[in-house]
């Protein structure tokens, strides 16, 4: 899902929701009936202070610095107050550890392995087919920014989150959250659940 800068956003429970649209058909993960997708940079097709809940795991780190921000912008002006936020994200600082402890161990390909796991590199040579360079355009694949829970929890509060909690898979009180929480998408992961003020 996260290819096409998909951010799933829950409506309120009695609401009567189905999945709409070309980014519906794209979806790699399976959401409940309550969920639908759009893109939080141009705008989702909610009012302001509207929404109870948003979900939104392994998108932002596909997104443009400047995106990002803009991200959490939309998030922050689309929730109700007392509204939540979910965040999942590859952690920065866990995959340099990781790096790091392989350097220290003599691993030769530390570096390649790095590179992999950050989504930031380029293996393979870009195709130049029609078909490949839409894709290349469209698809979004790649990741543009790593964060890690400073940088991420400054972002938030830049803002205006100051309900801001570290979590954990299934841990959370919203059980629309863990209705649609995948536990592989929580390791190695920065792992956010805020809340906008009420006042």
């Amino acid at each position: 899902m996260e290819k096409f800068r998909l951010f799933s956003y829950f409506k309120n429970s009695e609401d009567s929701i189905t999945r709409k649209g070309p980014c519906s058909k794209v979806a790699r993960v399976q959401f409940p009936d309550n969920v639908e997708y759009g893109d939080i940079i141009r705008g989702l097709p909610i009012k302001d202070s509207s929404c109870d809940n948003l979900y939104c795991s392994h998108v932002l780190e596909h997104l443009s610095y400047e995106d990002f921000n803009t991200a959490l912008e939309n998030a922050h002006n689309y929730l109700k107050p007392g509204g939540t936020f979910s965040i999942v994200m590859p952690d920065l600082n866990r995959l340099i550890t990781s790096y790091i402890a392989n350097l220290d161990s003599g691993m030769a390909d530390a570096a390649v392995i790095f590179n992999r796991n950050t989504g930031m590199a380029t293996e393979r040579t870009k195709s130049t087919s029609f078909k490949g360079l839409v894709k290349s355009y469209m698809g979004n694949s790649a990741h543009l920014w790593l964060w890690d829970y400073p940088s991420t929890i400054k972002a938030l509060e830049a803002a205006g989150f100051d309900q801001i909690r570290k979590c954990e898979f299934n841990d959370s009180k919203n059980e629309a959250f863990r209705e649609v929480e995948t536990e592989s998408r929580f390791q190695n992961a920065v792992c956010l659940e805020v809340i906008k003020r009420t006042a």
